[in-house]
């Protein structure tokens, strides 16, 4: 009895048990939507500022109930199939009309899930260099070395590469030294050691390494590699050039200027008169 009263019809073709039906499909789909945002907020409220967070919680909580109404319509007896060919019609002029839309939301999308940077990173993104301000759903705005904020749509960064300078915690620089010929090279070598084991943002590990690379023609040039802190490897970098420089000059080794010798082969009739500048003059 209870299931007849079940089929009774209350408007056109429809019955209880289909409003009941679609109550519960509808009902499900509002859980799944609210399970879905309190798991995004866990996950992603690090990743995203809270409007952006909002934005995307509602977009996603939106299509989940879409969906499951869409599920719960053949309760109804209502046809589906004219209802894509509408729906489908209305979604390729609507994602025509907001391709660029759509494809920086879902770029958006993927960039926060795969994470390839986060705000306060230092990144170079195409001909853009700068640090991480904020990552929206829509596009990222960076902040440039010159103090200029530029947005870039995600569409642009998620087709391009994306060199992150602090993703790694160590990175590494390197100088060339060049000290004269006449100059103790290992002394020189010792020096700089010293110096790198006594800066606390120098790494041990991975150790710096100081060794001859080149017997150029002005200078033996030293090569440096060292490694410091992402965070604070342009400020090492800085400093420790500098510090070396210093210290060299302290200990007499001399850093030279190109040099370049000149010799006259015999016979040529030309010297060097002091009294003109140095300017050769010829005698017969």
């Amino acid at each position: 009895m209870a299931f007849e009263s079940l089929r009774m019809e209350l408007f056109g073709n429809v019955t209880l048990l289909d409003l009941i039906v679609f109550a519960i499909a509808v009902f499900v789909a509002l859980v799944i939507a609210k399970i879905v945002a309190i798991y995004l907020k866990k996950s992603l409220s690090d990743r995203i500022p809270p409007a952006e967070m909002d934005f995307l919680i509602k977009v996603i909580q939106a299509a989940i109930v879409i969906i499951g109404v869409y599920l719960a319509l053949p309760s109804f007896n209502i046809n589906l199939a004219d209802m894509l060919v509408v729906g489908g019609t209305m979604g390729l002029v609507i994602a025509f009309a907001s391709q660029r839309i759509v494809s920086n939301f879902g770029s958006g999308l993927f960039l926060i899930a795969e994470r390839p940077m986060k705000p306060g990173d230092n990144v170079n993104i195409g001909t853009v260099s700068g640090t991480v301000e904020e990552i929206r759903v829509l596009s990222t705005i960076i902040k440039t070395h010159e103090g200029v904020y530029v947005r870039v749509p995600n569409e642009k960064i998620f087709t391009s590469e994306i060199t992150n300078f602090v993703a790694n915690v160590a990175r590494r620089f390197e100088y060339t030294i060049g000290i004269s010929y006449q100059s103790d090279a290992e002394h020189a070598i010792r020096i700089v050691k010293t110096l790198l084991e006594d800066h606390p943002f120098v790494l041990r590990h991975p150790s710096p390494s100081v060794f001859v690379d080149t017997l150029a023609d002005s200078s033996v040039n030293l090569r440096v590699f060292i490694w410091a802190p992402s965070r604070v490897w342009w400020s090492v970098r800085t400093e420790m050039l500098w510090a070396i420089k210093k210290a060299l000059e302290n200990e007499g080794i001399e850093i030279p200027f190109p040099q370049q010798v000149v010799t006259f082969a015999p016979g040529t009739g030309l010297s060097l008169n002091p009294g003109c500048g140095g300017e050769g003059e010829g005698h017969g």
